[in-house]
């Protein structure tokens, strides 16, 4: 693992690969480019999306884990909605929010944004109440 330089669970290979497949180069071009076979870079390229998958699942267990609260978003709610919903649900688990609702909005946008269209919900969100009173964004798979 090259956890050393910052890139988590990802080998250095893996990153290269992966960073040259999202500029759009095929798997035999970047097998060229790196001197390899199509197959190395499928099989590297396989491990380091699985090794993602891990930790993104390792960090949806831990966040279960600090939710003190969860703020189910359904379809239709409008997110002027959002605010009260929120200080409800920290006001009932005891947690005050600790976050500006522009922030908060800025979080729905940027971690749920094809969950929302205009001023609505159209797939579910869930919103996490943090026990330190902070907000998780969710899309609800």
């Amino acid at each position: 693992m090259a956890e050393k330089d910052g890139s988590g669970f990802l080998t250095e290979e893996q990153l290269r690969i992966l960073q040259l497949r999202l500029g759009g180069m095929t798997q035999e071009e970047v097998a060229k480019k790196l001197n390899t076979s199509r197959q190395n870079v499928s099989l590297i390229e396989r491990r380091a999306l699985k090794n993602i998958s891990k930790a993104e699942q390792t960090l949806k267990a831990y966040r279960r884990l600090r939710t003190a609260a969860t703020v189910k978003l359904g379809v239709g709610t409008h997110l002027v909605d959002v605010p009260r919903m929120l200080i409800d649900a920290g006001d009932m688990a005891g947690v005050k929010i600790r976050v500006s609702f522009p922030l908060v909005y800025k979080c729905l946008r940027d971690e749920a944004g094809d969950s929302i269209q205009g001023t609505r919900v159209v797939k579910p969100i869930l919103l996490h109440i943090l026990s330190d009173g902070r907000i998780d964004v969710e899309p609800d798979a």
